[in-house]
């Protein structure tokens, strides 16, 4: 049960950089630009994985999913500054908008390759 620490270091820049801004965005399109500050979504991201892996290393399975998925909304209802409804609905378009970005990404990189591989030919 012990806690690695370079990996919630390492956990914690990559929700900085792939979290935070889908979330950012969500939380403007939803909370209003006044209330979803990006250094709030900062806190959150960092909060979020830190709960989650301290948690992560002394209660595993459904019981830790379940909390951290209250957890991840109890921080984004406290950061923006909204009803629960509402930071169920953030929560789902942020994972809406990450979906669509990787799908978009995926699509590119295949192009890219595809273009690569012919180009050999």
């Amino acid at each position: 049960m012990a806690i690695d620490l370079v990996g919630i270091l390492i956990q914690i820049v990559v929700a900085a950089i792939f979290l935070a801004p889908v979330l950012w965005i969500a939380g403007r399109l939803l909370a209003g630009k006044d209330k979803a500050k990006f250094t709030d979504v900062l806190w959150i991201a960092v909060l979020g994985t830190v709960i989650g892996a301290v948690l992560g290393a002394f209660v595993g399975g459904l019981i830790a999913a379940i909390v951290m998925f209250i957890v991840w909304l109890v921080l984004i209802k406290h950061f923006f500054d909204c009803g629960w409804l509402k930071a169920l609905a953030i929560a789902i378009v942020a994972v809406i908008i990450f979906v669509i970005i990787v799908a978009i990404l995926a699509v590119i990189l295949a192009i890219i390759g595809f273009g690569i591989i012919a180009a050999w030919f």
